[in-house]
């Protein structure tokens, strides 16, 4: 919006004119009693209701009084004063649960209006308006009202009546019974709505109608129908922990000592009009669930009722979210179109993104989702689409959505010292057979990063320790040349059942893996192999420390009985045969960076390291006897590169 323009300041205008009527039906809740200011107050009875888009029209006759002794059907009724024709919003219609014979004040600032060649004037302006329930006879027959259900008429207006098409009259005499729809749901006992979340009112298939006639505070008696499209979870705000029975998310118990990881499971679900909303439920005391709800709810068709909005967020303020919601847009099959005829020749996939989106959450003590998952995989449901390395590569556009299955060969932690290890980003180095295939000028090697709010599953983090894995990254953001695992990015050891290959090579390696070498393109944070001649070592870095051959400890101690000897505090025994560590930084020269100076970090596993551990000891630690000695392929990872000094800093790694 153009600061100060005409649009800001309507915003700012409709956003007063909600917080006064909220705060005026508060006052008349809070003091349980009509205002007694009467000056202006126009007082009427309802004898007919109708709804014409999405506004409910009540016929209404103005009445003189409304004492409080009178029943609504003994109330005077003025004669001389005409039938009047009162327009309510969805909202207000909602508020009040009017019904016929209601009696109705509505407080200034109403407006009247008179229409040309209408016998009936039109009341606006009823925000503020209040049911009167005057005696206990009505009280007795609002409770006798609640119980049933009523039907409201729609008037429609097609297009057809309005440009007098010749089809017109044919479908008319249709109308009277097709056009009713029930206006407030049927009421069921508590215990079997929670049993039976079926047992509510009728199910609607409209994401934004609900939130419009439901308001902020959610929505109790009815349902709406979606499509799962997506499953994952985020990092939760909150100490509560869900209790999920079958298909079924039950209520939830807050959680005094949250162990981590504590997580929201969370749904991307879409309606029969193309809306999307976030459902936000509660917390999962293990990720590891995470696989089995992608499995058995992803594309299947769902009921949500209990939720209450937590949000009403923009493109601009949720760039993550939107981007996956970019990615399932257009629909795969025609969606409804609000306020036209839902022929299937009205529908379609036409339409511009959504520029906004509901967060929703439950409500605690209700069953708050219910998963078809016997149903047949929705046509609306769009599978993650499977591309190669090589393909997400070359795509242009940024912050662009993407799924691969790539093989992890080295992981490493980033080191900011300034921030905590569980708010660190992890670097995954992975390829495929479309990068391991490639022609010069694409690397063989690609770095995935792994922010601290994409949430991993213990299973994923236990499989990366224990070596190499196939992974399948879903929705993955690609942006700037980066492939970023971020918030709604889900990484699985098995690939989804459904999923569309869109022609991507998606063949396993079958061949040992390949490096692109050191030169001239290489950068930082990046891994490579590398040869070249020892020309080096530096001696006043160089140390060696002996470990516990049990359990790594390098922190070992002079054993008190035996000064000979060494102890270890973790396994609380004498260590007889410690493993020799050492750090040794060596020089190279290389044919491929020959106008740098080339130093690599040598720890305790590479090949490098027992090359050069062997060579010392055999020559009693002599360094001219490791200089001139070639080297290669040495796998390592770029730690920095300077072009003042031309200086390439390495570390030896081990690939898993």
């Amino acid at each position: 919006l153009c600061r100060g323009g005409l649009a800001e300041r309507l915003c700012r205008l409709q956003s007063r004119e909600r917080s006064a009527i909220s705060f005026w039906r508060h006052q008349c809740l809070s003091d349980d009693k009509i205002p007694s200011d009467k000056s202006g107050v126009l007082i009427v009875k309802i004898l007919e209701i109708f709804e014409e888009c999405t506004i409910q029209v009540a016929i209404c006759q103005q009445l003189e009084q409304s004492p409080a002794t009178l029943s609504p059907e003994d109330a005077v009724i003025n004669a001389e004063e005409p039938i009047l024709k009162v327009l309510f919003t969805r909202e207000t219609a909602t508020h009040l649960k009017s019904r016929p014979q209601d009696v109705i004040h509505i407080y200034p600032p109403w407006q009247k209006l008179v229409l040309q060649n209408a016998d009936v004037p039109v009341i606006m302006n009823t925000y503020f308006s209040q049911k009167v329930l005057l005696s206990e006879h009505s009280e007795a027959r609002e409770k006798t009202y609640g119980l049933t259900k009523m039907l409201i008429r729609k008037n429609i207006i097609s297009l057809a009546q309005t440009f007098r098409l010749d089809d017109f009259d044919d479908k008319l005499h249709q109308e009277s019974s097709d056009n009713q729809v029930p206006c407030a749901p049927q009421t069921h006992k508590n215990s079997d709505s929670k049993q039976h979340p079926s047992a509510l009112s009728a199910v609607n298939d409209s994401l934004l109608e609900m939130v419009e006639s439901q308001g902020a505070v959610g929505w109790r008696e009815v349902q709406v129908r979606v499509v799962i499209q997506r499953v994952y979870c985020l990092p939760a705000r909150e100490g509560y922990r869900s209790r999920i029975q079958g298909n079924k998310l039950l209520c939830a118990t807050p959680v005094v000592n949250s162990d981590p990881p504590n997580v929201r499971l969370c749904l991307l679900v879409q309606d029969a009009y193309g809306m999307f909303s976030e459902v936000q439920l509660q917390s999962l005391s293990s990720t590891d669930d995470i696989e089995q709800y992608c499995r058995r709810w992803e594309g299947k068709s769902c009921c949500l009722a209990g939720m209450k909005i937590l949000q009403r967020t923009t493109r601009g303020r949720a760039l993550g979210l939107f981007s996956l919601i970019d990615s399932l847009w257009p629909p795969a099959v025609p969606v409804k179109v609000p306020g036209q005829s839902q022929d299937s020749e009205m529908m379609t996939t036409n339409l511009p993104p959504p520029s906004f989106c509901y967060i929703l959450t439950v409500r605690s003590g209700e069953i708050h989702v219910e998963v078809d998952e016997a149903e047949q995989i929705s046509n609306l449901y769009q599978p993650p689409a499977v591309h190669g390395l090589k393909e997400i590569l070359r795509i242009d556009g940024c912050n662009e959505r993407c799924s691969f299955w790539a093989q992890v060969l080295y992981q490493r932690l980033q080191t900011k010292h300034s921030v905590p290890i569980d708010q660190r980003e992890m670097l995954l180095f992975v390829t495929d057979s479309t990068l391991q295939n490639a022609v010069h000028g694409i690397p063989k090697v690609v770095a995935v990063s792994v922010t601290a709010s994409c949430v991993l599953s213990m299973e994923i983090i236990e499989a990366l320790s224990a070596g190499s894995q196939l992974v399948f990254f879903k929705d993955a953001l690609w942006g700037n040349g980066r492939i970023i695992c971020v918030e709604r990015t889900v990484l699985l050891l098995q690939k989804p059942l459904l999923c569309s290959a869109a022609g991507a090579d998606l063949s396993e390696l079958t061949g040992p893996v390949r490096l692109d070498e050191l030169d001239s393109t290489t950068q930082a944070s990046s891994v490579c192999a590398l040869r070249g001649t020892v020309v080096g070592v530096n001696e006043s870095t160089a140390f060696s420390w002996p470990t516990c051959n049990r359990c790594g400890n390098g922190k070992l101690e002079v054993c008190p009985q035996d000064r000979e000897l060494l102890y270890c505090n973790q396994c609380s025994e004498v260590v007889t045969t410690p493993v020799l560590k050492m750090q040794l930084e060596v020089f190279l020269s290389c044919p491929s960076r020959s106008q740098s100076t080339v130093k690599v970090k040598v720890t305790e596993r590479p090949a490098l390291f027992v090359l050069l551990t062997m060579l010392l000891f055999l020559q009693t630690y002599e360094v001219q006897s490791v200089l001139g000695k070639e080297v290669g392929l040495l796998n390592c990872y770029v730690h920095s590169i300077t072009s003042h000094p031309n200086c390439v800093v390495l570390e030896e790694i081990v690939l898993l």
